[in-house]
């Protein structure tokens, strides 16, 4: 297990970890019939991120639904790589997940890869969805389930392309599971492909998600990632800048509340001459929950002429929330643009005067003034679904600590 002396495991709290709690999620046998699966909960998640082309569903890692009717034969392939104990899957997609003990742990007890393909120069108008539902029992003595959904997605030169992914809990009282997902994103040369990602796990739920990314030449990347759910949410971003002219822009937004801790890792690796990537992460915490940001831009011996940014704002909403920020630039090559920044702070006093002067109530103020942070990010997401997803949880979010405020005065 990974400890809190290796800089990417710093602040995160891993030497409190306790992974005896939890058992791989059981696996159906070969033949398993996903015919009887209901998808409706899964439509309605899906339903809330927008239009769409195609629905794909797992449930505790495994492939159980699928609808394409959408989309033109050959457009868009759906595949299912392989199952417990075949090979590994080193030749799934884009690039070798990042390996640490998690890593080991989701090669080792990955059930099904789900691999999706955009044929080269197709283009897509609406994303494919693709939600993950985790089970976690409360009534058992079992261990909690320990769950390993694994996505690859191919991108085909000049084609341009969507997939939205979500993880969510089944039931309306989620009881505690280990999510460890990984995602692959593979962009051929001169293709666009926006992605999203959308996090709402049950309270009691740990995640450790991977996401890593290939860019080809003159190619785009548009990455959105929302953190809502689970107590400890943790996402490791590496995208890695191999061709000319590529380019990636990584979105995030995330807000904690109660004891959650929310920590994001990055990695913006310029391979290639010429290559851009714009990163903006941006939260709150409140109540006694914890972010954590740690990012590194890395411009490669051979990357003349990139230009890479990174920029990370947290508010700290609440005397017992805490945020860490620590952007980092390693340069080994001239003629290259590079540029990093990070707040932490609380809400701007003058905003709140401002509004408070015009009698709005204290806590109905900043509750305006955290919506319209969330927004200025929302409007930012590569398909409007998500960014009103995010603007919805975040007033529901804020709409209960005002209530809570209210009673207590």
């Amino acid at each position: 297990m990974p400890t809190e002396a290796e800089e990417v495991w710093r602040y995160s709290g891993i030497d409190a970890f306790d992974l005896e709690r939890f058992g791989p999620a059981v696996v159906p046998a070969p033949g398993f019939d996903s015919v009887a699966f209901d998808p409706a909960a899964a439509r309605v998640v899906a339903d809330s991120m927008g239009p769409r082309h195609a629905l794909v569903v797992t449930r505790n890692g495994i492939l159980v639904h699928v609808e394409t009717g959408g989309l033109a034969e050959g457009a868009v392939t759906v595949t299912q790589a392989r199952r417990a104990g075949e090979e590994p899957p080193g030749s799934l997609g884009a690039l070798d997940a990042v390996h640490d003990a998690f890593g080991e742990l989701h090669d080792a007890f990955l059930p099904d890869a789900l691999v999706i393909a955009f044929a080269p120069k197709v283009a897509v108008d609406h994303p494919v969805v693709v939600v993950h539902l985790v089970d976690a029992e409360t009534s058992t003595d079992a261990p909690a389930p320990a769950v390993f959904p694994h996505l690859a997605v191919t991108v085909g030169a000049s084609a341009d392309a969507g997939v939205i992914e979500v993880l969510a809990s089944v039931g309306a009282h989620p009881g505690p599971a280990l999510v460890v997902p990984v995602a692959e994103l593979e962009v051929g040369d001169d293709a666009r492909l926006s992605y999203a990602n959308v996090q709402f796990l049950g309270a009691e739920c740990v995640h450790v998600g991977t996401q890593a990314s290939r860019v080809g030449a003159d190619a785009t990347l548009r990455s959105f990632t929302a953190g809502f759910g689970a107590a400890y949410d943790r996402v490791r971003t590496d995208s890695d800048l191999v061709g000319p002219g590529g380019r990636s822009v990584l979105h995030a937004a995330y807000l904690g509340t109660a004891r959650q801790v929310h920590d994001f890792r990055t990695l913006q690796d310029h391979h290639a001459p010429r290559t851009q990537s714009e990163l903006l992460f941006e939260g709150a915490v409140a109540d006694d929950a914890r972010s954590v940001y740690s990012g590194l831009i890395r411009i490669r011996n051979g990357a003349r002429g990139s230009d890479a940014f990174q920029t990370n704002h947290n508010l700290v909403l609440s005397e017992g929330a805490h945020a860490d920020s620590v952007p980092n630039l390693d340069i080994e090559e001239n003629d290259v643009r590079c540029s990093h920044a990070s707040t932490v702070g609380p809400v701007d006093e003058e905003q709140l005067y401002y509004l408070e002067s015009r009698g709005i109530e204290p806590a109905v103020a900043e509750r305006l003034i955290v919506l319209g942070f969330f927004s200025a990010m929302a409007e930012r997401a590569p398909f409007a679904g998500a960014g009103r997803f995010v603007e919805q949880t975040v007033a529901e979010r804020l709409a209960d600590r005002i209530g809570a405020r209210g009673r207590r005065d």
